[in-house]
């Protein structure tokens, strides 16, 4: 084979040789080739170019090839890898791809470049429009997302010469969306590493100080793997069982996320090494015999078993979990799997195609990926950004419960899932007229909150509809999505039926027709005027109370003043009023109460929007308040700080202590001596010997709260600090 030398390529970068070795155990020939012409073609069109590193930029998508050959991918999706940058970052086009690679591979790249080409305004806009592209595309191809993944890992990898401003960004985004997306996939090796990489750069000293803990006691953890892992083969062995016992260390973001969620110190975690016994055969039967062995060397821990065979996660994972008391009194945690369920836990959607090409029918992860992709269809009827990102977010929920339908199958949910996410699961229809449900053969409230095991019965009644109360109840973005465009469209509905009222009467009062605006020119000023395309419209504007009837009604009466019109909303070339005695700026809107959410308190320097209350004014919350998820996005508006006079604002914080002498003395000393007022202090304490303090201070913006924070961080004793939010 004929390769090219690329100048300026350092010893360790990975070479198309070993892309090659890689791919040369599954792959014919013909692919091969086509491989190493993607390399040449990749090289040519991005020499010269350099990553923020120094290296040539080729080291990127050889990076990002070298993944997927590692997963043991198609031809189509590796030669992806090593073009998936060509169209956005060089003069090539998809056409060029095409005629020299294939429909198939032109499709995968143009998809992923079709996601890089985002001309948005606000990062928030740009974010969700990146994600609603890859759902778009992962819906035609999954294996757009997972080169996308595999490109997301090598960024993350090299996230180092970045400025900081952009390593947070890019490990939250990371970390909220991509992690997730990962384990969505069921690719576990990704997920891991991406949870890690962006825990590294979100909570660096945390990070540092686990690795240097973890590291410590290392030798004695091999110590104790080595004989837990002998002990166990030895038995299975003498059983009949072939296969292999893997002991490995959880990863730093899990161990983290215990020690935060159960506030606990380090030294309290006892799991720290996962066992695993990953059987050489394709019976079911043989993991329960290899469970009943373990149980029989030791004793399992009450309520520490689950059966992920019987009940598969929703991204297909199946395995046994259990927990046991092993040798020197130590908690173990041991996973029971076959060779294929292994290899579909680590690799996932990767592992169901090799099996496929293998077998004629994989109907379970056939019905997985079904699963994946209705999970994200429901994303595309939302248009505000915000919420597109919240329904996205927990449609990556990673806590689920399994329940049955009467019928004996199995159906997976969010936890905290009620009966209305089950009815919504089967049909909208289903839903909307869902009045009740059968748990168990029990009645339930629509609000009762499914339990693994559950058989669950909807009660439907023909005619019954939503309720806005249901939005507190159902937790699926599928569910709640349908309930929010029952409502909108009902509200739309009476909104209209209400401005055509109230306009026929503001017209009949000065003896004109409403027929007469529906004839007039003026309606099409009025359109361009609010943004609309119909008459329907502008009565829902009326209905709304975003349009004043007397405004309208002006059009027809010049004599009358302008100082009559009421309308404070989307009116053109209005000057910013601002409301000076809360530091907020409304655009277009003059005369208009504005309070502060007690639900989230905002302080400046929060994202902040702002929601119409009939006959109530203008509601200030902050972007990430869930309560804004609930609220009409009709009524949203934009609002902004404007801060002329210093003043402060009330802000709920918990601080979580060990229960010393003198620890809140101390907190409130550094709290006072930062000049911050406390108007409210609550101290209860706990079991586990924790103080948790609960207060209310008064702060000029963000920037001096995060300094409260910071401060009180470094009290000694002080676990743990967290603004407090209403729900």
């Amino acid at each position: 084979m004929q390769f090219v030398n690329y100048d300026g390529l350092k010893d360790n970068m990975l070479r198309i040789t070993d892309i090659l070795d890689k791919t040369q155990a599954y792959l014919p020939p013909e692919d091969q080739e086509m491989i190493e012409k993607a390399y040449i073609f990749s090289a040519s069109v991005h020499q010269g170019q350099l990553r923020l590193s120094g290296e040539p930029y080729l080291t990127h998508p050889m990076e990002v090839a070298g993944m997927l050959a590692d997963m043991k991918l198609d031809a189509a999706t590796i030669i992806t890898g090593l073009l998936h940058d060509t169209v956005e970052d060089t003069l090539t086009t998809t056409a060029q791809i095409e005629a020299a690679f294939g429909k198939d591979v032109a499709f995968l790249v143009d998809g992923l470049t079709k996601i890089s080409k985002i001309t948005l305004g606000s990062q928030e806009e740009r974010q969700a429009e990146n994600f609603r592209k890859m759902i778009l595309a992962m819906s035609a191809d999954l294996r757009i997302l997972v080169v996308r993944l595999a490109d997301r890992i090598h960024n993350m990898r090299t996230l180092n010469y970045q400025p900081p401003d952009k390593q947070k960004y890019i490990a939250t985004e990371t970390l909220d969306l991509y992690a997730p997306l990962a384990n969505r996939l069921g690719i576990n090796w990704m997920k891991v590493e991406l949870e890690d990489l962006s825990f590294r750069y979100l909570e660096n000293d945390a990070y540092s100080e686990l690795s240097r803990r973890i590291e410590k006691k290392q030798e004695q953890r091999d110590q104790y793997t080595a004989e837990v892992k002998g002990v166990i083969a030895k038995e299975i062995a003498k059983h009949g069982l072939k296969g292999e016992v893997e002991g490995r260390a959880k990863h730093f973001y899990s161990i983290y996320m215990k020690m935060q969620n159960q506030r606990i110190d380090f030294d309290e975690v006892y799991d720290l090494i996962a066992f695993r016994i990953v059987l050489d055969t394709d019976k079911d039967r043989d993991c329960y015999e290899a469970l009943s062995i373990v149980h029989a060397l030791w004793k399992p821990v009450p309520g520490r078993f689950k059966d992920r065979i019987a009940m598969p996660k929703a991204n297909g994972y199946r395995s046994l979990h259990t927990t046991v008391i092993g040798p020197y009194g130590e908690r173990v945690e041991i996973q029971i799997r076959t060779r294929e369920m292994h290899e579909w836990a680590e690799e996932g959607i990767a592992a169901h195609w090799r099996y496929k090409e293998k077998r004629a029918n994989l109907g379970t992860e056939d019905q997985q990926i079904m699963k994946l992709r209705e999970l994200l269809d429901v994303q595309q009827e939302v248009d505000n950004p915000r919420e597109f990102m919240a329904n996205l977010k927990l449609a990556l929920f990673p806590d689920e419960v399994y329940v049955f339908t009467p019928n004996g199958d199995v159906q997976a949910f969010p936890k905290g899932a009620t009966p209305l996410d089950f009815a919504y699961s089967i049909h909208t229809d289903v839903g909307h007229q869902c009045i009740g449900a059968k748990v168990n053969r029990s009645i339930v409230p629509l609000k009762y909150e499914l339990q693994n095991g559950d058989t669950v019965e909807i009660i439907t009644q023909t005619g019954h509809h939503p309720g806005k109360d249901w939005l507190k109840w159902a937790v699926t973005s599928r569910a709640r999505s349908k309930i929010k465009n029952w409502i909108k469209t009902e509200e739309r509905k009476r909104s209209i039926e209400i401005g055509r009222e109230i306009l026929d009467r503001e017209f009949k009062k000065h003896s004109l027709k409403l027929s007469q605006l529906l004839k007039s020119e003026d309606l099409k000023k009025l359109y361009e005027e609010h943004n609309v395309n119909s008459p329907d419209d502008v009565m829902a504007l009326v209905g709304y109370g975003r349009l004043s009837a007397k405004h309208i009604v002006n059009r027809f009466l010049p004599e009358i003043a302008p100082k009559t019109e009421e309308a404070f909303i989307d009116k053109p070339a209005r000057k910013a009023k601002s409301a000076p005695s809360l530091g907020i700026s409304l655009t277009g809107i003059e005369d208009v109460l504005v309070k502060m959410a007690r639900c989230c308190d905002p302080i400046p320097g929060d994202e902040i929007v702002g929601y119409i209350s009939r006959g109530r004014g203008i509601t200030i919350h902050t972007v990430q308040c869930t309560n804004v998820q609930e609220l009409d996005p009709e009524r949203v508006i934009e609002v902004s700080w404007n801060i002329k006079d210093k003043q402060t604002y009330s802000v709920d914080i918990r601080v979580v202590c060990k229960d010393k002498k003198g620890v809140i003395a101390d907190v409130s000393s550094v709290i006072s001596a930062m000049d911050i007022n406390i108007s409210h202090a609550e101290v209860e304490t706990t079991p586990e010997l924790q103080a948790i303090c609960n207060f209310r201070i008064d702060v000029h913006d963000l920037k001096q709260f995060n300094q409260v924070v910071a401060a009180v961080k470094k009290v000694k004793c002080v676990i743990s600090i967290e603004r407090l939010k209403k729900s």
